[in-house]
């Protein structure tokens, strides 16, 4: 059995898993099943020291550049193959019919042997994720690794699926009476469209990265990578893992490449509107996002961009586990999440409680910054949680944040025992009358007093339709509130949660059980992961012939 062959099974289940939708993953999760780190940690440490992060065989480098800086305070010192797209991007198209020719399975089981070995090496990629990003050591190894593979995985279940879903050959017979029986038979081929140009993020580089990676791959598309310059090493690593796996597999390697950008170069305009380039996955601004869907028209775009996410809270029959719940949702990585719970909308009036009576919007905004505070208490445990701040934009945004209203929770500065070089930031809760309409990335939160439940739904239903979310938070106990909840982001189409109080929480979605975004309103155009997020990837080409 070869390589990629072995792995077989593993796409059995994933389709299966995919067509359920329930909770499967072949990537432990727990950090113990990974070892101590000092792998990761050494290994991370041997890229430091050599510098330069060769692509052996990679075409068209004409310089070397990286300036990353980790969030926990030093520079990596990792310079990258800058490439001239002239040279490049005729050398990745080159490699795509034997890729092409080579049919779903053989691509799916490559890919899952790519994906395999990046599993194998998840500490290093924990360590990259962690210096480039600013997660924090246990959600970085958990959502740059197994989360991410994860999600790799689905895509390729779901490319497969549906480049399957027509025979590969077909026969069909006519009868004409006395003029005799027509026949025919036909060929159907799934071929890919052009090259796929990912452009990277800087929060999360491999699980926002890897759907459309290995999506684009296994439907027959060469791949260009352009990270965020800020977090280029994460998919530094996938990119020499792919270029390896394909050569070590008789497909050209130059099926993946890397296009590292210089400081200040904003290379990924200049790259989106090559003829080349037929598909475009990208994760960031709004501003950069609708520049993409105005200006690069003649490749498929998949966005994901910013969003107003927000919480409806009417009434709980657990109110200790609502507080709990939401508190942990803030602080997660600092709210550096598109995920992240922004506007919390809660009646003026107050809310009810099964076991804690009736709550005034005061005391549910005072109880929610004393579950935050006690759930950050301890700086050890708090840094571990939070991790670093990204960029000092997020920063400056917390510090105006605080003039948009009565400051019900103050932002503090937490120091880190290993780095003290490192910006940590505790979540800040600012009290409104009147919602906030537009994105606030980082640890800020907006407790907004609504004239009532029913108002509070109608500025849901305006803030979806206008700004977009990727996630909706709804607590009540009526059945007649939770079937309006509902029915809002049915209409405008917005994933929703209800009534979350234990381990599970808003901002964390699980592959193969959970879709990402709808695609539906302005925060998305496309839903990680499903049929819609593949199929735009490959074209089928029938040839038929007399039978």
């Amino acid at each position: 059995m070869t390589s990629w062959q072995r792995h077989r099974a593993t796409l059995d289940t994933a389709l299966e898993t995919i067509r359920t939708r329930s909770y499967w993953s072949p990537h432990p999760e727990h950090p113990k099943a990974y070892g101590d780190g000092s792998t990761g940690a050494a290994a991370f440490a041997a890229l430091r020291e050599r510098g330069r992060f060769e692509a052996p065989g990679q075409p068209g480098t004409d310089a070397w550049v990286g300036a990353e800086v980790s969030p926990y305070g030093f520079p990596l010192g990792i310079t990258y193959p800058h490439p001239d797209p002239d040279v490049l991007l005729p050398a990745m198209l080159a490699g795509v019919p034997a890729w092409r020719d080579a049919g779903p399975e053989r691509r799916a089981l490559t890919c899952l042997e790519i994906l395999a070995r990046i599993a194998d090496r998840t500490p290093e990629f924990a360590q990259a994720v962690m210096h480039t990003t600013g997660q924090a050591y246990v959600m970085a190894l958990q959502a740059g690794g197994p989360h991410a593979q994860d999600r790799g995985l689905e895509a390729v279940a779901h490319a497969y699926a549906e480049q399957t879903r027509l025979p590969g050959h077909t026969e069909w017979a006519k009868e004409q009476g006395r003029r005799g029986t027509l026949r025919m038979t036909s060929d159907h081929t799934p071929v890919p469209v052009g090259v796929s140009l990912l452009i990277g993020c800087n929060t999360f580089p491999t699980w926002n990265g890897f759907p459309g990676f290995f999506a684009s791959l296994a439907t027959g598309n060469p791949v260009l990578v352009k990270p965020h310059p800020r977090a280029v090493l994460p998919l530094a690593l996938t990119v020499r893992i792919a270029r390896e796996t394909l050569a070590e597999a008789g497909f050209d390697p130059n099926l993946v490449a890397l296009a590292a950008e210089a400081e200040g170069e904003g290379s990924a305009r200049t790259l989106a509107l090559r003829p080349e380039v037929a598909l475009i996955d990208y994760t960031g601004s709004t501003e950069f996002g609708d520049w993409l869907e105005q200006h690069a028209v003649q490749a498929r775009v998949f966005t994901e961009k910013a969003g107003v996410n927000t919480v409806v809270i009417d009434s709980t029959d657990d109110y200790r586990g609502m507080l709990g719940n939401l508190a942990f949702s803030l602080s997660l990585y600092s709210g550096q999440m598109c995920t992240t719970p922004q506007n919390l909308l809660i009646p003026a009036g107050g809310i009810t409680t099964e076991n804690d009576g009736h709550r005034t919007f005061d005391e549910v905004v005072a109880d929610l910054a004393g579950a935050v505070n006690r759930l950050l208490g301890d700086d050890t445990r708090a840094a571990g949680l939070l991790g670093a701040i990204v960029n000092p934009a997020v920063t400056e945004r917390l510090e105006r944040a605080t003039g948009l209203g009565e400051v019900a929770l103050a932002s503090r500065t937490v120091g880190h025992p290993e780095y003290p070089g490192a910006t940590i930031r505790t979540p800040l809760i600012v009290k409104r009358k009147e919602p906030v309409e537009s994105e606030h990335f980082g640890p800020i939160a907006f407790a907004i007093a609504t004239a009532s439940t029913r108002d509070a739904l109608d500025v849901l239903r305006r803030t979806l339709r206008t700004r977009g979310a990727m996630t909706v938070s709804g607590y009540t106990t009526a059945p007649e509130v939770e079937r309006a909840l509902v029915g809002v982001c049915l209409d405008e189409r917005a994933q929703l949660s209800l009534n979350l109080t234990g381990g599970v929480f808003v901002n964390q979605t699980a592959a193969f059980a959970d879709l990402h975004g709808s695609g539906g309103n302005p925060a998305a155009n496309a839903a990680l992961v499903d049929a819609a997020f593949v199929t735009p990837r490959f074209r089928t080409v029938q040839v038929r012939r007399p039978g």
